[in-house]
């Protein structure tokens, strides 16, 4: 599978208040493998108009400095071309992908869904895993013990890479089975059972009384607390209709 881990910096918050892309970083991932440092898109864009002060802040981006770098509109096949089909990962993606559709908006092109195969948002996935908690990037670094000490502003680039290892983090549980059934062992024995090798026969094993007592009284309470008959005792004494 190939997605892209992307980024970028604008001169403000607010794409309504006529703000533009100024940095736009694009970090190529196969399989959960980041691809060579030549196989990423990273550019300075001239935007055209100075920056917020806060947004400033920020990234360190001054007038002067993008001046002499291309539009958005000298960049944005190169860009459309590197990212056709892929599926993007962007941390807080309706930000970047307003700015995104806004810039390809002025040149007459569709919204970016139209060239990528989907949108994953890490700060949802974030908010999802760690309710009530922080979630920004940095946050997500610390919390994964992941180094960002090179970062003093933020960058796109930089944001892209933090973001690559935040997001195999995040999805690290969601492959694991299939990591342990690609390993020798786990694969020979599923091997094994698919072409009918006999199973063992099941052991059965008894209770003590008094732990089958113990267990009632902890259904007796949950069954308070549920004000009826809780979902373990209906399983195992379901009505006589329903036998």
């Amino acid at each position: 599978m190939r997605q892209i881990i992307l980024d970028t910096e604008t001169t403000g918050l607010r794409v309504e208040d006529g703000n533009r892309i100024l940095e736009i970083a694009a970090v190529e991932m196969i399989d959960r493998k980041l691809s060579p440092a030549d196989r990423h898109l990273h550019r300075y864009i001239n935007p055209g108009r100075d920056s917020e002060e806060g947004a400033l802040n920020v990234h360190g981006l001054t007038t002067e400095f993008l001046a002499d770098k291309p539009k958005f509109a000298d960049i944005a096949d190169e860009f459309l071309r590197f990212v056709e089909g892929a599926e993007l990962i962007i941390h807080n993606a309706p930000f970047d992908v307003g700015y995104l559709n806004m810039e390809l908006g002025k040149l007459g092109r569709g919204p970016i869904t139209d060239y990528v195969s989907g949108v994953i948002d890490t700060l949802k996935m974030a908010k999802d895993t760690f309710p009530g908690k922080r979630n920004s990037l940095d946050a997500l670094c610390d919390r994964f013990e992941i180094d960002r000490s090179g970062r003093t502003l933020h960058g796109a680039l930089i944001d892209c890479e933090l973001l690559s290892e935040v997001y195999l983090a995040l999805t690290r549980g969601q492959d694991s089975l299939l990591i342990d059934f690609a390993s020798g062992d786990a694969a020979a024995d599923a091997a094994s059972f698919s072409q009918g090798r006999p199973r063992k026969p099941l052991v059965r094993a008894a209770v003590p009384a008094a732990d089958l007592a113990q267990h009632e009284e902890y259904l007796d309470v949950l069954d308070k607390s549920v004000k009826g008959t809780c979902l373990w005792r209906e399983l195992t004494n379901p009505p006589a209709e329903a036998q």
